[in-house]
């Protein structure tokens, strides 16, 4: 419920970032509890840019400010700027006495955070902190010895699951909120390019929209989770990671919902992919120098190459690996990228090219409409073998068996690269391999309506073998 403050009400301030949502918000909740709310937004431009959200990720966000806005009954201010700078401002403009915001775990925003609360402090507010987009604390879960986890198996058998159940989740606040005045600046839809509006036929965004997919999912996608979670094509993947990563539905609403609606088994499976996403986080918070360097200090020796050419191509999906440019190409059209596929553009990109890691990261975080720094630093060091729990460095995935395994029928294939609609199915994996006779009867000329290989998926694999080899050589020296 939504009412309006009488003059006198004590005030406090709630600082919307990635939660965007009224349902459980502990931060919101606390506001809520102290007295007369007003909602602000802050477009926050002191973030540097190897941490700030790219054009996908800010694109949801400015609708997700709408539906936001539309929950709030047109009271959420917005302003755009330096925290540090304008909340002080705000909190003598409104005679604000309790400020409160969601934890976040970007190294830089948690430094400035600290000084922040501090001097809201000296001003005599009472700063509310709390955590709303992870199950644990990162900083309440260690080994037995005090030291952090590096590997994902112990974090969360021994770690997680040996602590505290995550709490259960919050009903929306009663709100009263303090009405913003017309003067002030409140939440307008952006121009959108037609990159955008492309985008906008793919999803629906907002907080009710995260629990209209989550129910979906429930239905439809949990049950079979475990095994069918590998397939694009298949409808198991829950496709909630866009609203986790804006805070529109929170990962205790998932963990909770999931209780009792499929097997054991599909039901484990999903909350440890949640926890995935937890040990990112945890990872970024006790390494933060991961952002840059690799998680593992040997690989800074690592022979990476430069190739703006090859980069572009595996960028625009044309590397003439169909698996490979499917997905490249699905990531342009939607802004997301099933997790298998993720993988295996990450192994192309980093084994068979030999492309800098940081190269793809920083694609992912500017095409990814559900980015997040923890999880892109962290998933793209793993695939390169150089992240914490990382990847052996002899698996490299080999995208024909990838696609023979994951794409049986080759039907994601076909829908994203039509040229090789028209093949036999075997032939849309490789259609190098397949005759001239049956490339020409499907329509499709290598070289010309699409690619032949950029790189031999042998060779390559025997060059990033010897490379990995050498590093591994180099550390038992």
């Amino acid at each position: 419920m939504i009412a309006f403050a009488s003059e006198n009400a004590p005030v406090a301030l709630h600082w919307f970032r990635s939660d965007l949502r009224l349902r459980d918000n502990p931060a919101l909740t606390e506001a809520a509890r102290f007295g007369a709310v007003v909602p602000v937004w802050i477009d926050d431009t002191t973030i540097p840019p190897n941490e700030a959200p790219g054009a996908a990720y800010r694109w949801w966000t400015r609708r997700s400010l709408v539906a936001l806005d539309d929950a709030l009954k047109g009271n959420l201010r917005f302003f755009r700027g330096d925290p540090s700078v304008l909340l002080p401002d705000l909190v003598r403009r409104y005679g604000v006495r309790r400020v409160t915001w969601t934890e976040a775990y970007e190294p830089c925003v948690r430094a400035r955070d600290t000084l922040l609360a501090t001097s809201l402090t000296e001003l005599g507010v009472e700063v509310v902190r709390r955590n709303g987009s992870l199950l644990w604390d990162p900083e309440t879960i260690a080994k037995p010895d005090g030291t952090p986890y590096r590997v994902f198996t112990p974090f969360f058998q021994k770690g997680c699951l040996a602590a505290p159940s995550p709490r259960t989740p919050l009903p929306a606040p009663d709100l009263t909120l303090v009405p913003r005045a017309a003067s002030e600046p409140g939440v307008e839809p952006a121009p959108e390019a037609e990159w955008e509006r492309k985008l906008g036929t793919q999803w629906t965004i907002g907080e009710a929209a995260a629990h209209t997919r989550l129910d979906a999912f429930l239905a439809n996608g949990l049950a079979g989770y475990a095994s069918g979670r590998d397939f694009p094509a298949r409808p198991h993947t829950s496709r909630l990671s866009p609203y986790l990563a804006h805070g529109e539905i929170s990962p205790n609403t998932l963990w909770y919902a999931v209780a009792g609606r499929a097997s054991a088994r599909d039901v484990a499976k999903f909350r440890a992919e949640l926890a995935w996403r937890e040990f990112a986080h945890y990872l970024l918070v006790h390494f933060p120098q991961m952002v840059t360097e690799p998680f593992r200090p040997e690989f800074t020796a690592f022979p990476w190459e430069e190739d703006d050419t090859l980069c572009r191509r595996w960028q625009r999906g044309e590397t003439g690996i169909p698996i490979v440019d499917a997905a490249m190409r699905a990531l342009w059209r939607t802004g997301y990228l099933h997790n298998r596929l993720r993988m295996v553009v990450a192994s192309f990109l980093t084994k068979n090219q030999l492309l800098h890691w940081r190269v793809g990261e920083a694609w992912f975080r500017d095409t990814l409409v559900d980015y997040t720094l923890a999880s892109n630093v962290a998933s793209w060091q793993w695939v390169a073998g150089c992240g914490a729990d990382a990847a052996p460095y002899f698996r490299i995935f080999n995208p024909v068996l990838q696609a023979e395994k994951f794409d049986p029928d080759g039907s994601f294939i076909a829908t994203y690269l039509p040229e090789l609609a028209k093949l036999p199915t075997p032939a849309r994996f490789a259609p190098w391999t397949a005759s001239e006779a049956t490339r020409e009867a499907a329509g499709l000329f290598l070289g010309k309506n699409y690619p032949q290989p950029i790189v031999s998926l042998v060779a390559s694999r025997a060059r990033a073998l010897a490379a990995y080899a050498r590093i591994k050589a180099s550390t038992s020296d």
